[in-house]
């Protein structure tokens, strides 16, 4: 697909914002490498050969017995007995790191929570489990769950904006007071409020954080909106006859995309920084949960072991800055004085 000049003049300022460029890269990198995170932490092997037969455990629970064992629950593969049944006949390829985020180290040399070891690289929490193994599985759920509530919200925000924008009149005074009053309500409290009404899950929490988080771009499409609706193009469009969501949807939307997309970045650090804020008050994710905010929270519990402090503090610090540091290329980019003919990159 070829792109047009000026969808390439954004991608070289874009480039040339060194930060937030590779902070774009470090931070993909980071997420794909998250995304698998059952094949780099898990007390399951990979791979497993036995009696001439391959099996998949990391995919497929197998039962003790499929290894020549006696129990017909799912095998415990860091258990000597399994091992050495299935070393007998065949062999095992585990992941880099042969916890999961509920893994218990039952074979610490002293109190949980253990200080860094070559067998726990960053500690363990105070229930014996690996932090870096929670460090990953955390990462990955924070980052989804902020990539899908940024959508889900974006979507509400441009539709609700545009309407406003393009018809103004009494919807958007009705509109605009509606979202006064909802933005006014004190957002955290609410939360907090309503996740303690049911057991929290990552679904649950989605839709409540959804009921707020979707004003945030009503604001600036709605400007847009209402800037481009009295353009002569858009006039031109109603004149030829076209429908009125061809013309918000094929001409008017696409300059709302701009501000849309310098929003993102920020967008998506917020709903981290909430759900993290959650967790941390025990509001947030099911106990047990790998999660960021869960994190701090065992850091501020045992303030004898500051390993746990300081992953947690660094993971959430490293995260927000380089989304950040996106989002301030990303408005540099799309910064339409910056795109008139002769500026320099």
């Amino acid at each position: 697909m070829q792109l047009t000049p000026l969808t390439q003049r954004r991608l070289q300022y874009f480039r040339a914002n060194k930060r937030g460029y590779w902070s774009f890269i470090i931070f993909c990198v980071l997420f794909v490498i998250t995304a698998g995170a059952e094949f780099i932490a898990n007390n399951k092997p990979l791979l497993v050969k036995y009696d001439g037969h391959y099996f998949c455990p990391v995919l497929v629970s197998y039962p003790e017995t499929t290894f020549g064992g006696d129990f017909e629950t799912e095998a415990d593969y860091k258990d000597a007995v399994v091992q050495e049944l299935i070393e007998k006949k065949g062999w095992m390829v585990w992941p880099p790191l042969r916890y999961s985020y509920d893994t218990v180290n039952y074979a610490l040399d002293q109190p949980a929570p253990s200080p860094p070891s070559w067998e726990n690289l960053l500690g363990t929490d105070d229930q014996g489990r690996d932090v870096l193994a929670r460090l990953i599985y955390g990462f990955r759920i924070s980052v989804l769950f902020g990539l899908i509530l940024t959508l889900s919200s974006s979507v509400l925000g441009l539709v609700a904006g545009g309407v406003q924008g393009y018809f103004g009149g009494m919807i958007d005074l009705i509109f605009q007071r509606i979202i006064e009053i909802w933005a006014g309500l004190p957002v955290l409290y609410l939360l907090i409020i309503l996740a303690s009404l049911v057991s929290p899950n990552f679904w649950w929490l989605l839709g409540l954080m959804l009921l707020f988080n979707w004003m945030t771009l009503v604001g600036v499409v709605r400007a847009e909106f209402l800037r481009a609706r009295s353009l002569d193009y858009v006039r031109a469009a109603k004149a030829l006859g076209l429908s009125t969501p061809r013309i918000m949807v094929r001409h008017v939307l696409p300059n709302a995309m701009v501000a849309t997309i310098t929003f993102l970045p920020f967008i998506l650090s917020g709903a981290i920084s909430t759900l993290t804020s959650l967790d941390f008050l025990g509001f947030g994710l099911p106990i047990g949960s790998p999660s960021l905010g869960e994190m701090l929270a065992q850091g501020k519990n045992n303030l004898h072991a500051p390993w746990l402090g300081l992953t947690a503090f660094l993971a959430v610090a490293v995260t927000l800055s380089l989304l950040i540091f996106i989002g301030e290329a990303a408005r540099d980019a799309l910064d339409p004085r910056k795109l008139q003919k002769g500026g320099d990159i």
